[in-house]
């Protein structure tokens, strides 16, 4: 039935039977070569293929039972071409129905995520209780009663499906050890909260389905299907083994119903063994949590230390970064003297064994950072008197220019602050220097300020008259007023001429 999935024209002979099952959907049972091309474009294939490559198609589909072929003597033909061309109809047999509905079903499967739904509980105790409520009432119509169990086997197909598939998923992750860790552990703790909302309140769900369960099988459950093939209307071509079937599928679905929740031999419901389940896997969860904690505080083992220099072994594109690798991790390189000679080679013969040469000298240097001493020329020390000399040259000048300020300011006695009158930038500066220094201090008895420069070179006394005069000192860059102190700026080192001179 399913040889079409497998070889070089699989393909082809899904996409073929693919267009046929959606023209089925579509209440379209016979597809002439036209159809067949145009449903194929319908499903997104495009690929090239002739009217004699989809005929072959068509015929091998034939042969395997999946299409019936059928002449077609409604239709008008024109032309003999026309006739070979539209004259054949396909339709798919039984078995064609049943080769589309199983690869859907295993598409199906596959995309498919199980889930332990709460909701699919509360759904199907709700359908029981409604399916009771039913059977209470003599005159509820046989069809609604149908309806019901169709429902309620839906539902129940629902929790089994989910359940099965979530237990799948469930132990894949458990083994999976090859996920990123960080991923791992989010999807871990996702799935373990997951599990804990599901146990959660489920006996009392599971209490409420079978509470609903008795209260159906006390009015008899053959009474029930009875009543519920009544309300199905099967087509009059079903013969009395199709209605056979039907009530044993019928019962097949309830004593599954009753696995789940109340077994009529007394075993443990699979509802109990699916919260046994969900428990240990919250438990190998978290305990697989707690070794990836444990694992990530402890340091890092020689096992752990090995296994990673093989991932990077393995991934190294080139020899000679297998060598540095080597290198790096073990410190096993070639000798580093080898290289080294004798002062003076010459004087040792090429055939001299190397237990009987002389020694040759390793340096400190090569053993401890693997790098040998390289001798050059000293360098050129610069010459620096060009710098001195312009160094001492600006040192004269700034001495002359502090000497001269001083000698601007030597008052060779007491006079008023507004006697300087207007000063030079620079020795003006100096005049402030003094005067703040002066300011600084206490007056003594007499009422003087005395201060002197850091080289005791000049020394400044200053007095207050207290006739509140106040001075003006301009210079280039402004003026300063103040009070008009009486000051006296003495040059400690001078002669007495010179002072005088000054």
């Amino acid at each position: 039935m399913f040889r079409f999935a497998v070889g070089a024209q699989a393909e082809a002979h899904s996409a073929i039977l693919h267009a046929f099952g959606e023209a089925n959907e579509d209440l379209c049972t016979a597809l002439g070569i036209d159809d067949v091309r145009s449903r194929l474009r319908a499903a997104d294939w495009f690929d090239a293929l002739t009217d004699e490559d989809l005929a072959e198609r068509l015929k091998k589909l034939a042969e395997w039972g999946l299409l019936d072929v059928v002449q077609n003597h409604a239709e008008n033909y024109r032309t003999a071409t026309e006739y070979e061309r539209r004259n054949l109809h396909y339709s798919l047999t039984k078995a064609g129905e049943a080769a589309c509905a199983g690869v859907r079903h295993a598409l199906a499967v596959l995309n498919e995520a199980g889930a332990l739904q709460t909701a699919v509980l509360d759904a199907l105790a709700d359908r029981l209780t409604e399916l009771a409520g039913l059977l209470d009432d003599p005159a509820t119509a046989d069809r609604r009663l149908f309806s019901a169990v169709q429902e309620v086997e839906g539902r129940l197909e629902a929790l089994r499906t989910g359940a099965t598939g979530f237990n799948g998923e469930l132990q894949r992750l458990l083994r999976a050890d090859g996920a990123d860790l960080d991923t791992f552990h989010e999807v871990k703790a996702a799935t373990v909260a997951y599990l804990q909302e599901f146990v959660t309140n489920l006996d009392q769900r599971t209490h409420a389905v079978v509470a609903a369960l008795g209260r159906v099988e006390e009015h008899g459950i053959d009474e029930l299907h009875r009543r519920a093939l009544s309300g199905a209307d099967l087509p009059p071509t079903a013969g009395e083994h199709a209605t056979q079937e039907w009530l044993r599928h019928r019962r097949s679905r309830w004593d599954g119903l009753r696995s789940w929740f109340r077994p009529a031999d007394g075993s443990t419901p699979r509802i109990d063994q699916l919260h046994a389940v969900a428990r240990r896997a919250i438990v190998a969860l978290l305990q697989v949590l707690d070794r990836i904690t444990e694992a990530r505080r402890h340091s890092s083992g020689a096992a752990a230390d090995f296994r990673e220099l093989a991932r990077w072994f393995a991934t190294a594109d080139r020899d000679e970064d297998l060598h540095r690798l080597w290198s790096a991790a073990f410190g096993l390189g070639s000798a580093r003297h080898a290289h080294l000679a004798h002062e003076d080679p010459e004087l040792v013969a090429p055939s001299t064994p190397w237990a009987q040469a002389p020694r040759v000298r390793v340096s400190a240097l090569l053993r401890s950072n693997g790098r040998t001493e390289k001798f050059a020329r000293t360098g050129k020390v610069r010459d620096t008197s060009a710098v001195a000399a312009l160094r001492a040259s600006r040192a004269r000048q700034e001495r002359a220019e502090l000497e001269a300020a001083w000698r601007r300011l030597a008052t060779g006695g007491e006079v008023r602050l507004s006697s300087f009158g207007e000063l030079e930038p620079g020795v003006f500066d100096r005049l402030l220097d003094l005067l703040g220094r002066a300011l600084a201090t206490r007056e003594d008895s007499t009422g003087l300020r005395r201060a002197c420069t850091g080289d005791g070179q000049v020394e400044i006394v200053l007095r207050d008259p207290g006739d509140a005069r106040s001075a003006r000192l301009r210079t280039s860059r402004g003026t300063l007023r103040g009070a008009d102190y009486l000051v006296d700026v003495r040059l400690l080192t001078d002669s007495p001429d010179a002072e005088a001179a000054g």
